[in-house]
C-alpha cells in the first residue's frame, strides 16, 4: 500500500475544510470516532482503515462538487479528521518499525 502517501499528498480540498479538520484533530479518539464513521464495522488494520477512509472521503468530495442536497459538511470534516489522524498513525507505526 505504498500508494497511500502519494494519494494523500495529492488531495486538494477547500482550505476551510482542511482547517476545520486540523482543528478537530485534537479531539479525535480512534475508538469512538471510527466506530461512529464505520457504523460499528471498523475495518481491520490501520492501512485498511486509511484506504476505507480515502474511499469514503472521495465519495463525499464528489457529492460536494455535484451540489447534491445530501452533502453533509459535518460528515466531510469528520472523515478528513479521521483520515489525517490515521495517516499520522501509520507514519508513527512505520517509523517505529524502522527504528526498531
Amino acid at each position: 500500500m505504498n500508494m497511500l502517501p502519494a494519494t494523500l499528498a495529492t488531495l486538494r480540498r477547500p482550505r476551510l475544510l482542511v482547517r476545520a479538520a486540523r482543528f478537530g484533530l485534537a479531539d479525535y479518539r480512534r475508538d469512538r470516532d471510527l466506530v461512529r464513521l464505520t457504523q460499528g464495522h471498523m475495518p481491520g488494520n490501520a492501512r485498511t482503515v486509511l484506504s476505507w477512509l480515502i474511499e469514503q472521503e472521495e465519495r463525499m468530495e464528489e457529492t460536494r462538487k455535484s451540489g447534491d442536497a445530501g452533502y453533509s459538511i459535518a460528515r466531510h470534516v469528520e472523515l478528513l479528521i479521521a483520515l489525517i489522524a490515521e495517516a499520522r498513525l501509520i507514519c508513527e507505526i512505520d517509523s517505529q518499525r524502522s527504528a526498531g
